[in-house]
């Protein structure tokens, strides 16, 4: 077992440890470099975590990550509303983003459905994405852009049931640039704005 020169540092260890994709060896590396810095720095990255718990909330539309009620993106006076990107996580909206080729509005449903986890529509963010489409007639394309996963084809042959129920609208899905099994949030920026421009409408 590893043995700590300070309980203090040993306590570091174990949280920083907790984050994913950190291991302890990497954990002690940040807890020794935090504690030969100056003591702004600790404290700058403390203030940081506790704002980003207690500060951020969730768009009430979309449910992005937001600062207000309503994300940037939702309020931006630049975007198309007549399309919504539908995705996983906030993940996925950054990743999109990045590629510059979507100008349309997203609604994120926090998760996929997933029977095996015990995750079911009820679970997700689904049924304010069929209120948004049938209280906005300017809306006229739904684009999922799920990861290529079981679970993900499920979500949309889902969903994509559940919007032709409330109205008549085209619904479609970006093409399979993306390789299947893949997280969308790994594509790479060309091939992920070539996969949104060469999407493919449902049948």
């Amino acid at each position: 077992m590893q043995q700590y020169p300070s309980k203090y540092v040993e306590e570091a260890v174990n949280e920083i440890s907790k984050l994913p994709g950190i291991g302890r060896k990497t954990a002690l590396r940040m807890a020794l470099w935090l504690l030969k810095e100056d003591t702004s720095t600790s404290e700058d990255l403390a203030k940081a975590i506790v704002e980003l718990r207690q500060k951020t909330t969730y768009c009430q539309t979309c449910h992005n990550i937001a600062d207000d009620m309503i994300c940037s993106i939702c309020s931006g006076q630049r975007r198309h509303a007549a399309q919504i990107c539908v995705v996983e996580t906030t993940r996925e909206v950054l990743a999109i983003e990045n590629t510059s080729q979507f100008h349309g509005l997203y609604h994120v449903l926090g998760g996929l459905i997933a029977p095996m986890q015990g995750i079911g529509p009820g679970q997700l963010q689904t049924e304010s994405l069929l209120k948004r489409i049938a209280e906005n007639e300017s809306v006229t394309e739904i684009i999922f852009a799920l990861s290529p996963t079981m679970d993900g084809d499920m979500t949309a042959h889902y969903l994509e049931k559940k919007i032709k129920e409330v109205r008549s609208i085209t619904i479609s899905r970006i093409s399979r640039g993306v390789p299947v099994g893949a997280d969308l949030e790994f594509a790479d920026e060309v091939t992920l704005g070539r996969s949104i421009l060469s999407r493919v409408v449902s049948g």
